[in-house]
């Protein structure tokens, strides 16, 4: 399998498969002298990680960091980093059944029409367990743009199902409320609705897809490229990276297609940009305000109401998904998010540093629009 390592600069190679001995990841380009620790990955892994609530699978990961590599006394050297998690709480029996069918709707199929084998347990490398190395990673991005740029990144579920946020909700999230509910939803007060929801879709056996989105506060101007290293572009393949998305927008997305240039276009002062309808990009290069993402997740594949598919030997089948699954995987995809956006702005900081670092603060330099959050930012 080729093609497990992304980023330029600052690359990041992932390994290991859902109920293997353990999970991953290498990450190279990371300039010396960050403080990290072990305990340090603890708090995103925590919010990515199944069995913390009901709403998500019972499987239950210790999702220890061992620091393999590329750290001396508390402190990046330079050198790669290797990471990695044991796996401690596989169920492997859970698939004997499914072992010779393909699951619709899952990789089975394309997994084998491309390597001619597959590893069926919890779907192998096809897992979204795969993604608990990028939250990994993903802390080691979000601390140094923080201390190095002021960057912040953060996320929130911003509709499950047909549940949207209620007004007074306008895209300003509040961040206290984000973290304190295992949905991340952003108003507190709709959370029991969420809990309602999501129990009588687990007790139907059925699925729902989600959107996530992603606000980076503090973006400088001038981080992407002209062409072919497009801010946008970059975090639109990032983000589709990820397991179960389907769909990315930049800023208002396809939301453009019922806008008029009047409104879509971001109006500038020199007291400051009026509005953000292209997500803090233009040309694909930064222009300093908040850069927003969003991503579209679809109804998970493994379910326990049966369904038609055919087996290895291509005869037709029957085939119900028994072990311990998602309902909604947009719930625990908020860390994932923020840390495929943190790690391509790092990247792309470290690309930037590299070409125009002796550029400096060109002016005048029109202050991004208002940052999407409450006085807690």
């Amino acid at each position: 399998m080729g093609l497990n390592t992304f980023g330029h600069i600052l690359r990041v190679t992932t390994f290991g498969e859902s109920h293997g001995p353990a999970i991953g990841c290498v990450i190279d380009g990371c300039p010396p002298g960050l403080q990290i620790a072990p305990e340090e990955f603890r708090h995103d892994l925590e919010r990515r990680a199944t069995g913390r609530s009901r709403h998500t699978s019972a499987r239950r990961e210790a999702d220890e960091v061992e620091i393999l590599s590329g750290v001396y006394e508390g402190k990046t050297t330079g050198t790669p980093i290797a990471l990695l998690i044991r796996n401690t709480d596989q169920r492997s029996k859970d698939y004997a059944n499914i072992a010779q069918q393909f699951r619709p709707g899952h990789a089975d199929y394309s997994y084998w029409q491309k390597y001619g084998i597959r590893d069926p347990r919890g779907g192998g490398r096809s897992s979204a367990r795969e993604t608990t190395m990028r939250v990994a990673a993903g802390v080691i991005a979000k601390k140094w743009l923080a201390q190095r740029h002021g960057v912040t990144v953060r996320g929130y579920l911003a509709q499950l199902g047909g549940i949207t946020p209620r007004p007074p909700f306008d895209g300003a999230p509040d961040w206290s409320a984000v973290e304190d509910n295992p949905f991340f939803w952003p108003c507190a007060g709709q959370v029991p609705e969420l809990e309602t929801y999501m129990d009588a879709l687990r007790k139907s056996g059925d699925s729902i897809g989600a959107r996530v989105q992603v606000i980076a506060d503090g973006v400088p101007p001038g981080w992407g490229e002209p062409i072919y290293g497009k801010l946008d572009g970059e975090l639109a393949a990032a983000l589709m990276s990820i397991n179960a998305v389907k769909g990315v927008e930049i800023g208002d997305g396809f939301a453009a297609v019922t806008q008029k240039g009047t409104e879509h276009r971001d109006l500038m002062t020199p007291q400051g940009f009026l509005s953000n309808h292209a997500g803090g990009i233009l040309g694909g290069i930064a222009t300093g305000q908040p850069v927003t993402a969003s991503i579209v997740l679809k109804p998970t594949s493994s379910l326990r109401l049966p369904g038609q598919t055919v087996d290895v030997a291509g005869e037709p089948v029957e085939v119900v998904t028994t072990g311990r699954h998602d309902p909604c995987v947009g719930i625990r995809a908020t860390p994932i998010a923020e840390a495929m956006v943190a790690l391509v702005l790092m990247d792309q900081a470290l690309r930037h540093r590299a070409q125009c670092g002796d550029v400096g603060e060109v002016l005048p330099r029109i202050p991004g629009a208002a940052s999407s959050g409450n006085a807690d930012d």
